[in-house]
């Protein structure tokens, strides 16, 4: 049985190169999606057995969209693809439950055998990454842990895109106080106190892209 795929990924030159390598490939693409919450909802939806995220895209980062896709259908196996090789966006998408990562750089000629791997219940790192780097840092019990709930990662975002508060409520389908609760409370935790410096800190972050 072939395996069923959702792409998301915010650059459509990208999106339909990918999709054109894995249809050759036989894979059965059953949905796209150019930013993380729609990528979400194809996957509450479709089910598929893979899910393959670009990490930095709109409304939703793909590592905050692949963890809100293992809770919506936890049979789906996440790949993030990503020019970022840094220890911790990779640390950070490995709490989040993917099951591969993959450098933009490596995609072709490694996708395909990073989907085998992962549909078969393996984690699959794009070569060039360290494992060792990677397993010491998820040991380091001195590792900062993200002081923000999922919740509170999705306004930070939002905000950063320059979201209001009225419209961070109706994205995510939650009462205007309820979001300016969730604003004041990240803001508090972060001791930020300027939105130019919230943005400046979901940068460095990688919640958003400069």
């Amino acid at each position: 049985m072939r395996l069923r795929i959702i792409l998301a990924e915010d650059h459509t030159i990208v999106l339909q190169g990918v999709r054109a390598l894995l249809e050759k490939e036989g894979f059965d693409i059953v949905g796209q999606a150019q930013d993380g919450r729609s990528a979400v909802e194809l996957a509450k939806r479709l089910k598929p057995n893979i899910a393959i995220l670009d990490i930095a895209m709109p409304s939703l980062n793909g590592i905050d969209a692949a963890r809100e896709i293992l809770r919506a259908s936890p049979d789906t196996r996440t790949i993030l693809l990503t020019v970022h090789e840094e220890n911790q966006y990779v640390v950070e998408a490995l709490r989040a439950g993917v099951s591969g990562y993959l450098l933009k750089s490596k995609a072709a000629s490694d996708l395909v055998q990073a989907i085998k791997e992962v549909s078969q219940g393996a984690l699959y790192l794009s070569p060039g990454l360290s494992r060792d780097a990677v397993r010491s840092l998820l040991e380091n019990k001195e590792v900062k842990t993200d002081l923000l709930s999922p919740r509170e990662r999705e306004v930070l975002q939002l905000i950063a895109e320059g979201k209001s508060t009225k419209e961070v409520g109706t994205i995510l389908g939650i009462s205007v106080k309820t979001a300016e609760s969730h604003r004041s409370r990240l803001m508090e935790k972060l001791y930020i106190h300027e939105t130019a410096t919230l943005v400046r800190y979901a940068i460095r972050q990688g919640v958003i892209q400069p």
